[in-house]
């Protein structure tokens, strides 16, 4: 019977990116090579993808995002990409950013995030997973400075607290919790001023996903990179729960009805719902 390689026998660390770096590190994206004029202005240009908003509410926390990818100066490049991928049964991930490197990097944080589990017999705790996602990106760092960055929000329940949390990061990987609401992207500046206007701590599902909606509408309306709801073609913003029972996908059709309520509001206010005074 023929025998494993000795690299998969030697006892090391849980986490599978050092696993690679130490055997394959060419595997790794932060160790391919580059084009040498990379960063001197004669590099094509990437679809990049925005916008990505978070919230909690009552059961858990929720991740949405708009569906289209620009390329080069607002040229729109796709207008159906799907952004939010869930990451384990707990948590999700929403990318921004260069679309390619992007998934990517979600397909190396499931593979981690699996083979920790595998190794240790069980699942990493959820600071845990958004610390192992922090390291992702501070090892895309070359790539990021030249064009290719990745910034993502990551949001997850955590089982053993019975609290859901949200992380946001930079493009060096660092990490920050958020409270009650996040956004990035180039559209997040406007989003997340719909979501301090209209978020309200415990509010329910169907509440927090017309907020989202509300949300994505707003920033659509002022940066060209971020696509807003389009019942003509019927293209709505996808949307990620996480609660006690795991991650899930929202039903397209769901989303539409909650979306084409926002569109029907939005012929009588076109700015949109105001905030309660008291």
């Amino acid at each position: 019977m023929e025998q494993l390689p000795p690299e998969f026998l030697t006892p090391g660390s849980s986490s599978f990116v050092d696993f690679l770096a130490s055997h394959a590190p060419e595997q790794l994206p932060a160790h391919r090579r580059l084009p040498d004029d990379a960063g001197a202005g004669t590099l094509p240009d990437f679809p990049h993808g925005t916008t990505i908003v978070a919230a909690t509410y009552a059961d858990g926390v929720l991740l949405a995002a708009d569906r289209r990818v620009t390329l080069g100066n607002g040229m729109i490049a796709h207008r159906e990409f799907e952004k939010l991928f869930p990451a384990d049964e707990f948590s999700a991930v929403g990318i921004a950013g260069s679309t390619g490197m992007a998934e990517e990097m979600v397909r190396l944080l499931r593979l981690e995030l699996e083979h920790y589990e595998k190794i240790e017999t069980v699942p990493l705790s959820l600071e845990g997973k958004a610390n192992r996602l922090g390291t992702l990106i501070r090892d895309n760092l070359g790539p990021a400075m030249q064009g290719l960055a990745v910034v993502p929000l990551f949001a997850g329940y955590d089982p053993r607290g019975g609290a859901a949390r949200i992380y946001s990061y930079d493009i060096t990987g660092g990490r920050a919790e958020e409270k009650g609401f996040a956004g990035t992207g180039s559209g997040s500046v406007y989003a997340r001023g719909a979501l301090k206007k209209l978020y309200r701590e415990g509010m329910g599902e169907e509440d927090a996903v017309t907020m989202a909606v509300q949300a994505l509408y707003d920033a659509a309306e002022d940066d060209s990179a971020t696509g807003g709801p389009d019942a003509t073609r019927r293209i709505y913003p996808l949307v990620c729960t996480v609660t006690e029972e795991g991650c899930r996908r929202l039903p397209e059709a769901r989303v539409a009805e909650l979306s084409l309520a926002v569109l029907d509001g939005r012929r009588g206010r076109p700015d949109g719902p105001n905030a309660p005074l008291s």
